[in-house]
Parts: structure tokens; C-alpha cells; sequence
């Protein structure tokens, strides 16, 4: 398999072309199956034949999107589905907010984990803190 971006000869379960940094399946430059460089409109490679995108390979890091959304709406206050899906930060100003405030804040904290956990069950909310998209 070849980079679509740069051409770059890749490993099939690679997530990103070492060489370039970008996602598999990214780019239309460079044929994903022979790596010939070829017009960016066009769908057939003009060396192999090649028509289509070789689709990306599946990332074993992607994060459940109905496991941080779930977390989100039942332990959202704690800031567990920030954690989870690598926004740290986020996560340890909602645990904090509960927290240091003897739960008196814990409504206001209860309600952004709430419209956080629907965000991220809608769609509107789809990658985690690495840019990683969210698995179903």
C-alpha cells in the first residue's frame, strides 16, 4: 500500500504515512496501490489500473463514541469522558468543579457533562483530543 499524500511505500495497518505524517487514505496525488504519481482527478491510475481509495486502516487506539457519550451523561460532573477521550484538561476542571466545591457547583457540572455526553452521541463531538475520529 502507498501513501495517496506523498507516495511513500506503507505499511497496511499503518494509521499514518511515516514519511509525510498524514492519515491513510488522505490525498488523491499518489496512486494507493502502485504509488505512481497520477492527475489528482482522476480515479484510475494510469500505471496499474487502480480505480478507487484503498480505505484506511482501522486505528486499535479510536475510542468508543456510545462508551464516551454514556460517561458523559451518567458520570459526566467527574469529567470522566474528558479523561477518556484524552482532553485532560477539560476533565480536571469538571472533577475539580464538583470536587473543591463540596458539590455545590455540581449541578453546573452535571449539565456540562450532560450536553457534552449528547454531543458526542449526535455526531457533533467525533474525534478525541489526538484528532483521532471516534469508532461506533
Amino acid at each position: 500500500m502507498f501513501c495517496r499524500n506523498c507516495g511513500n511505500d506503507i505499511d497496511p495497518k499503518a494509521f499514518v504515512c511515516v514519511k509525510c505524517g498524514v492519515r491513510t487514505g488522505v490525498g488523491s496525488k499518489y496512486c494507493a496501490n502502485c504509488g505512481t504519481e497520477k492527475d489528482p482527478g482522476s480515479s484510475v491510475c494510469p500505471r496499474c489500473g487502480f480505480v478507487g481509495v484503498v480505505p484506511p486502516a482501522a486505528n486499535p487506539l479510536q475510542k468508543s463514541r456510545i462508551a464516551a457519550g454514556l460517561m458523559g451523561i451518567l458520570i459526566g460532573s467527574l469529567g470522566v469522558h474528558n479523561f477518556y477521550l484524552g482532553y485532560t484538561g477539560k476533565g480536571i476542571a469538571q472533577l475539580l468543579l464538583t470536587l473543591l466545591s463540596c458539590g455545590f457547583l455540581y449541578p453546573i457540572s452535571y449539565v456540562w457533562g450532560l450536553i457534552e455526553g449528547i454531543m458526542i452521541l449526535t455526531n457533533n463531538i467525533n474525534e478525541d483530543a489526538l484528532g483521532v475520529p471516534l469508532r461506533e
